[in-house]
């Protein structure tokens, strides 16, 4: 369960970080099974501004396998739940993958700017981005501008491949409330909400930047569409132990998109 200095955190800033939510052994390791194991044979391709790319793999339900329980790992789905005032129900879960030196960069956007169109109503929604690799600011870490959650969903247009928020929006609310840089160690955390604008610079560095982002639905808020991939999932919280013993591979038997 979510502390409530975690809880007001997000509400009032619309994101925290967690430290350790898993042990930086274990991040490791998932790191080097998703690449050894094709992860990313499952992926496709976005192109920032620039024309530099990310590839992200995503699937809508989560297998038995270590990333499916880490996916719905009982200590993330708790904390959302706290965070967003309701239980929380799976979305999605993708694995993001900036690669050394070319990996590009997220625009600035809401997700819920993405997920108004799947049929949500509102926006209590939120995700959980877990670092595999560590992230910082040269390898394009996520960045977010405090508060921003509370102004209500921005127009979104095409920026690259990609879809971003109303740039003149996003510059006044930057120089306004700044801009955070959620530098992270493998194995920790930061929760945020749907409406909260965030992006990520291109990676300049020899680091890869790769980390697995889980997002949820508030259960009194389905997705009205009539996409099957959207629909409310039965999904159960796994343990930590369940984790750790989970087979350490990646099940190419989901639904990918």
């Amino acid at each position: 369960m979510a502390s409530t200095a975690t809880r007001d955190a997000f509400r009032i800033e619309g994101y925290v970080i967690v430290r350790e939510l898993i042990e930086p052994a274990l991040a490791g390791a998932l790191r080097l099974s998703a690449e050894q194991s094709g992860a990313d044979t499952h992926a496709y391709e976005k192109r920032d501004a620039d024309g530099r790319k990310s590839r992200v793999t995503l699937w809508y339900t989560p297998g038995d396998d270590v990333f499916g329980q880490l996916s719905s790992l009982d200590r993330v789905v708790n904390t959302m739940s706290d965070c967003l005032g309701g239980d929380a129900k799976f979305f999605h879960a993708k694995l993001m993958q900036k690669s050394a030196y070319e990996g590009g960069a997220w625009e600035w956007h809401q997700d819920y700017g993405y997920w108004y169109d799947d049929g949500f109503l509102t926006d209590a929604m939120g995700s959980c981005y877990i670092a595999l690799d560590a992230a910082t600011r040269v390898n394009g870490c996520l960045q977010v501008i405090p508060g921003s959650h509370r102004y209500g969903r921005l127009r979104h247009g095409a920026v690259g491949e990609q879809v971003g928020a109303d740039s003149d929006r996003v510059a006044m609310l930057a120089e306004r409330d700044g801009i955070v840089h959620c530098e992270l160690a493998p194995g920790d955390a930061v929760f945020f909400h749907a409406s909260l604008l965030h992006a990520s610079a291109a990676n300049t560095s020899p680091d890869s930047r790769w980390g697995l982002i889980t997002s949820f639905h508030r259960e009194d808020n389905p997705s009205i569409s009539d996409d099957p991939r959207f629909g409310p999932k039965t999904t159960p919280a796994r343990t930590y132990s369940e984790l750790v013993s989970a087979s350490q591979h990646f099940s190419t038997s989901r639904d990918f998109l």
